[in-house]
């Protein structure tokens, strides 16, 4: 059967080079909603690339805007975590441009990491150090204490699609054993694949976890007013908004 969306559709905008976040997206979306892609350049991890993706965020906003989509996600967390206000200043943007309802990755990480109670987290990223260091900053700067985790190094988006999501895995249950009384783990990239890993981390752990692309669906459906728990990917998608 063909799902054209007829309970809602959402638009989102990723990094050009992010061949990961569709499919996980497509995936985690409940029947009757369904996701409308737009791409912004990014290549790397540099802070001139990070905020050079920002450059056409009006007219790929106003493309979204023409598919008629309910409202548009800013899905990139290493450029909407960059400073702890850019993310409402992307939001802001987006929403001038598209006279649509926005949202960016990292106000649905809040979001999720909220409903959850998490204020000790995990870290565990694929980035190179300054994106990783960064993250921690902006997470600080909203009451959320990272208590441990990892970086992997990795610069770009093609690359970092290529992790094997076991490696990802093994990184996680490292970080977690060298720091314990994390109340959940935040799995952060768009471009790595870990939805498939949420369900084993959380039994094996004994907390929740977030990744990027789980938290973004999650908080998109619930703007929505779409509450349907999906299954097979974690606790935050059960819980309401």
């Amino acid at each position: 059967m063909i799902d054209y969306g007829d309970r809602a559709r959402l638009g989102v905008l990723v990094p050009s080079g992010n061949s990961v976040a569709e499919p996980e997206i497509h995936a985690m979306l409940p029947p009757g909603v369904t996701a409308l892609v737009t791409r912004l350049e990014l290549r790397g991890s540099s802070e001139a690339e990070l905020l050079g993706m920002l450059a056409a965020l009006e007219p790929a906003s106003r493309l979204l805007a023409d598919a008629r989509v309910e409202r548009i996600a800013f899905h990139c967390t290493a450029v909407s975590t960059f400073a702890p206000h850019l993310a409402g200043e992307i939001r802001a943007r987006i929403e001038a441009a598209a006279g649509l309802p926005a949202f960016a990755t990292a106000e649905a990480i809040l979001a999720a990491l909220a409903a959850l109670h998490a204020r000790r987290v995990l870290l565990v990223t694929p980035y190179i150090e300054p994106v990783h260091a960064r993250e921690i900053g902006f997470l600080a700067a909203h009451g959320i204490e990272v208590a441990g985790g990892s970086w992997m190094g990795v610069n770009t988006n093609a690359e970092m699609a290529r992790i094997p999501p076991e490696a990802i895995a093994s990184r996680v249950r490292e970080a977690a054993a060298a720091a314990p009384g994390a109340e959940a783990c935040f799995l952060s990239c768009t471009a790595i694949r870990s939805a498939g890993l949420i369900a084993g981390l959380e039994e094996g752990l004994g907390m929740p976890v977030v990744t990027s692309n789980q938290a973004m669906v999650w908080h998109a459906l619930r703007q929505m007013s779409i509450g349907d728990a999906v299954p097979g990917f974690g606790r935050l998608m059960t819980l309401p908004g």
